[in-house]
């Protein structure tokens, strides 16, 4: 049994305040809640015609949920009375706590719930339609369903808003975290899932506090046949020029939440209406929708409208196998060009049998379809006509066992009513092209390796940073190519030292984050003899200059505090921050997960060849990445590892600049 079974499927419902708590009992009574409401009142005599019970002592029982509406201090007070009967949980309403700068309140509340779980404080609560239990204190949009999906939000009002659509997504559960002090976004994401009633899951994250348990969360979901998909704001970072890092600044808290949530099998999109899209994809035909996809439309224009969204989604569409195409021509005519996607024109328009066998005969070479119709709006025209094309789709998915998605171009051109009743039909219909497009490609997020789970994460701590020389040293040990050089506390010393080395020779003063910006860099030297001083340098190191190269990358690992440690890749050097083509990844990776990223970027063909250029070694870039992941793995006093650049040949690659962040000793 789960902690928070008896809190979100309650058979007795006790509530304290005054108007809040009315809402709280009128939207259970709208919602056919068959189990017991006890509103809670010292003076009052009745709320929302309900009769009053003075103290919680007075109860007959102990109650399975609670919502608390009244202030923050009497709050404390009745989840310490709550959890010593014996509640089952309660939703603390008020706000004014750690969100405000309240911490020790909050750490207070905690204390007294002891083992009675408590969502919030700071929290509209939650609402389940499959029971008809809201402790709910506002309005919402849903309905009692036998089944349907559920919806965690760290917001309120997104969670309000979600209940108001009109797209044919059938809600389970809605439920807010609010301050999550005592019930995080794991624990009561899994106890919804727990519901064999519930299909999938959605989230709307505003910070992850516990990324192994969402990533343990993630693989049990997939298990079981239901995806998560998650909406996380915050894409847009101020800019960070003033960062330690080159990785830093290429590299923030949202790239590598996005890459969390894609290795954690966690589908991910970037609006409400994308959310709800994607979760009744999950709904109808659970997680892991196939990659190979047809689109038929009966307007070239929507045809090549539809291939041109897609790209934006790495969606693409691959031709009709021959023994299709020989069977699309045969129905359709020679006049009509069989491609993908299919533009079938009008020839075939309100032949039902017809129209069947084309969408049947393009569907079964495929993982699934997109059939483009915006049906006349009801209210103003006659929609008869679109029943043969409706009815091919429906016949089309049930024929060859395949998704069928009826896609109208505008959203609002496919009405509530209709999507329901397409839906009765196992046919998902999605609302907007664009947006449709978004949920085909979320619902395509394959699983997390087997077992995956990021580090734990450490905290935030003092660091400070190594000299070039002793990092590159660090490196060598790892098993990491460095350049061959020497370093000096002044350049006397260093210029004996270096004349070994063969020129041209790189001179480099040591102590800069930034060498390049400061002017610490000189290059193409064929002697130290006679270099004056590099102002604020604190030593020096000369190297042999890198020979044969074919691309300069940025590779750099660091711990984070949310989601263990990340590694980012990508093309780097002096404009590192100007191309900004990076990949992040959150440890611990694979070597083939590395090379796969490296293709995401999109200066990935000068690697790869382009236009006869020598191919990169690849194998060197991947080691080497697996080389620093190593490094923090093996030692917890490294809090940052970067090479920019590595100096990528068509045999080996070599680290020309490093840079090593560690804890203050």
């Amino acid at each position: 049994m789960n902690a928070l079974d008896r809190l979100l499927r309650p058979r007795s419902v006790a509530v304290l305040g005054g108007g809040w708590a009315a809402n709280v009992i009128d939207q259970c009574r709208r919602m056919g809640f068959q189990g017991d409401i006890w509103p809670v009142h010292p003076t009052r005599t009745q709320i929302a015609g309900t009769p009053c019970i003075p103290r919680l002592s007075d109860l007959p029982a102990p109650p399975d949920a609670t919502f608390i509406g009244v202030n923050r201090a009497a709050t404390i007070e009745i989840v310490g009375e709550l959890s010593a009967m014996g509640a089952g949980g309660a939703v603390a309403f008020a706000s004014g706590w750690a969100e405000t700068g309240a911490e020790e309140a909050q750490a207070r509340l905690v204390a007294a719930a002891g083992d009675m779980p408590v969502l919030g404080p700071n929290c509209y609560g939650f609402i389940n339609y499959l029971d008809g239990a809201l402790l709910w204190p506002d309005q919402h949009g849903g309905r009692r369903v036998e089944r349907g999906v559920a919806i965690v939000s760290q917001s309120s009002n997104i969670a309000i808003n979600l209940t108001m659509q009109a797209r044919a997504l059938p809600l389970a559960y809605v439920a807010c975290l609010g301050n999550a002090a005592q019930v995080g976004l794991a624990p009561l994401a899994r106890a919804l899932l727990d519901d064999p009633r519930v299909t999938a899951l959605g989230l709307y994250i505003e910070g992850i506090t516990d990324a192994p348990a969402l990533a343990a969360l993630a693989q049990e979901a997939r298990a079981r046949g239901k995806g998560i998909v998650a909406v996380k704001p915050g894409r847009t970072e101020a800019a960070r020029s003033a960062a330690a890092s080159h990785t830093a600044a290429l590299a923030g808290e949202s790239a590598v939440s996005r890459a969390f949530l894609r290795q954690a099998g966690i589908a991910e999109v970037e609006s409400p209406a994308e959310l709800i899209e994607t979760l009744k994809v999950f709904h109808t035909h659970g997680p892991g929708l196939g990659r190979r996809l047809c689109a038929l439309a009966c307007s070239g224009g929507e045809a090549g409208l539809t291939a041109d969204l897609a790209a934006r989604h790495g969606l693409d569409f691959p031709a009709p196998a021959p023994e299709a195409r020989a069977d699309l021509s045969a129905t359709l005519g020679p006049m009509v060009t069989i491609a993908n996607p299919l533009d079938y024109q009008t020839f075939i328009w309100g032949d039902g049998q017809r129209t069947t066998a084309v969408f049947s005969d393009m569907l079964a070479g495929y993982d699934a379809g997109l059939f483009l119709i915006d049906p006349p709006r009801p209210d103003r025209c006659d929609p008869s006509s679109f029943t043969p094309a409706l009815d091919a789709i429906a016949a089309a998915g049930a024929a060859t066992g395949k998704p069928a998605f009826a896609v109208a171009s505008l959203p609002e051109n496919f009405d509530e009513a209709l999507a329901e009743a397409m839906a009765a039909r196992g046919v998902v219909a999605l609302m907007g092209l664009e947006t449709a497009l978004a949920a085909i490609a979320g619902a395509q997020t394959p699983p997390a390796r087997p077992g995956w789970t990021p580090w734990a994460p450490s905290p935030a701590r003092p660091v400070r940073m190594l000299d070039e020389a002793t990092a590159k040293a660090r490196l060598a040990v790892a098993g990491i190519t460095v350049p061959r050089g020497v370093s000096a506390p002044d350049l006397p010393r260093l210029a004996q030292a270096a004349r070994p080395l063969t020129p041209p020779l790189a001179l480099k003063g040591l102590d800069f984050a930034h060498k390049s910006e400061a002017g610490a860099v000189r290059l193409g030297l064929q002697t130290l003899d006679g270099q004056p001083p590099i102002p604020g340098a604190q030593g020096y190191l000369a190297e042999e200059m890198v020979q044969g190269t074919l691309a300069e990358l940025i590779l750099g690992a660091r711990r984070d505090q949310v989601h263990g440690a990340a590694l980012t890749l990508g093309f780097g050097g002096t404009a590192a921050e100007l191309l900004a083509d990076t990949v992040t990844l959150v440890l611990p990776v694979t070597g083939d997960e590395i090379a796969t990223a490296l293709r995401r970027l999109r200066l990935w063909p000068l690697l790869d060849g382009y236009r006869g250029r020598p191919r990169a070694d690849l194998a060197a870039v991947v080691d080497t990445a697996l080389a620093l992941q190593d490094l923090l793995a093996q030692d917890e006093t490294l809090e940052e590892v970067e090479i920019n650049p590595l100096m990528v040949r068509a045999h080996g690659a070599v680290a020309a600049d490093a840079v090593i962040w560690e804890a203050e000793r």
